[in-house]
């Protein structure tokens, strides 16, 4: 199993998030949901907000991946993320009331209203709420 891990560093402006060896990594890209096993071919990819999941050899970590850029190599990945949080960080009730801020911004179709920040508001809620309740 061990020759099938390879490196994954997650940088935030504020630390150094999680630097392991894993034996795959997913999360959403401006392409849709990826998934990353060792050896895939060389590319860089836009982060979407949604459920970061970290494979690990005896166990699976999950976080809420807000947007960043990410780097991928046949032997390594590096995420740089603006924003990542562990469940154990995320106030739940937070991220309740502003699920349910967004889904009203987008809901009352006020001509005024930012419909794209609302909707990456909604999105970013939802990571959260999910990447808790998983």
């Amino acid at each position: 199993m061990a020759e099938n891990l390879f490196k994954i560093k997650i940088v935030s402006p504020e630390r150094i998030f999680f630097e392991d060896r894993v034996s795959m990594v997913e999360f959403n890209t401006s392409e849709g949901e990826v998934g990353i096993f060792k050896n895939h071919i060389p590319m860089t990819v836009i982060v979407q907000p949604g459920l970061l999941t970290l494979h690990m050899a005896e166990e699976k970590k999950m976080a809420a991946l807000h947007s960043g850029f990410v780097e991928i190599l046949p032997d390594a990945i590096t995420i740089l993320a603006e924003i990542v949080e562990w469940p154990e960080e995320i106030d739940i009730s937070r991220a309740e009331a502003a699920r349910e801020r967004a889904e009203e911004r987008l809901q009352s179709k006020h001509p005024e209203t930012d419909l794209a920040r609302a909707a990456t508001s909604l999105h970013r809620a939802a990571a959260r709420i999910h990447a808790v309740r998983k």
